[in-house]
């Protein structure tokens, strides 16, 4: 693949970022930031008396519009740029797929490894929910978590293609997953649990605050996937463009 080839697919990378993260946005907008707002309401019910006399810097409708577009948006168009990369890397390294299938299996695994697994270990917590003296070590053991995800998935692929040869594609998968699945389940067992959701804080709330932060992610991998997939396909499969028939040619009958 020649530099050319690689810009082209970068810039159409963070061109399909960025419209998988206005799609991100819509899903943040409508079912996140309703449960932030509870959250926050809770949060000021059962704070101090001098919760009252904080100053805020940044008022709350500017936080959920301007603050949230920006930080939605910039996440979108940077990971769809090193998303580009990395699909430049694995396109044709990771089986007999086209374009279009390896994206989607790209920004499947992605979203598995970047985002599904430390999630499930560490899920997102809404405010009022965590101690400000542990943000530090939450913060450490969620990229612990992350890094350790991206390092064994890509040590899961290179295995199951080190082993398709000699026993076949569908088990050299299975035990590619299974190894994975292993390893991460024991970082679960050793890595420390962090529980610091406040007593009496609404279950239904924690839960549909976390359940919007996944849908938010699926929405942003998934459309990531189907918007680059096709700019590929179209990039690296063109269409050939149809050619006219020449006019045919009238008859002149002959005399006699």
């Amino acid at each position: 693949m020649n530099s050319t080839t690689v810009r082209n697919l970068l810039v159409r990378g963070m061109l399909a970022g960025l419209a998988a993260g206005v799609l991100a946005l819509v899903i943040a907008y409508w079912l996140g930031e309703p449960n932030v707002d509870s959250a926050i309401g809770f949060e000021g019910a059962h704070a101090g008396h001098s919760h009252g006399d904080e100053v805020e810097l940044v008022s709350r409708s500017l936080q959920s519009t301007a603050g949230l577009a920006t930080g939605v948006l910039v996440y979108g168009v940077s990971f769809g740029g090193i998303a580009a990369l990395a699909y430049c890397f694995a396109l044709g390294r990771v089986g007999r797929f086209g374009p279009r299938a390896t994206a989607l299996l790209l920004s499947g695994c992605a979203l598995l490894a970047v985002y599904v697994v430390p999630f499930l270990k560490y899920p997102a917590n809404p405010p009022a929910v965590g101690n400000g003296d542990t943000i530090g070590k939450r913060t450490t053991l969620y990229f612990l978590m992350m890094v350790l995800s991206v390092l064994l998935a890509v040590a899961a692929t290179i295995l199951g293609k080190r082993l398709a040869p000699r026993i076949g594609t569908w088990y050299a998968t299975v035990v590619a997953v299974l190894g994975f699945a292993v390893v991460i389940g024991l970082a679960y067992a050793f890595l420390p649990v962090i529980n610091e959701v406040p007593a009496h804080f609404p279950p239904a709330l924690l839960w549909r605050f976390r359940l919007s932060a996944l849908a938010m992610q699926i929405v942003m991998w998934g459309g990531f996937g189907l918007l680059f997939g096709e700019l590929a396909e179209r990039l690296l499969n063109p269409k050939p463009k149809p050619t006219k028939a020449p006019p045919a040619q009238a008859s002149v009958p002959s005399g006699n």
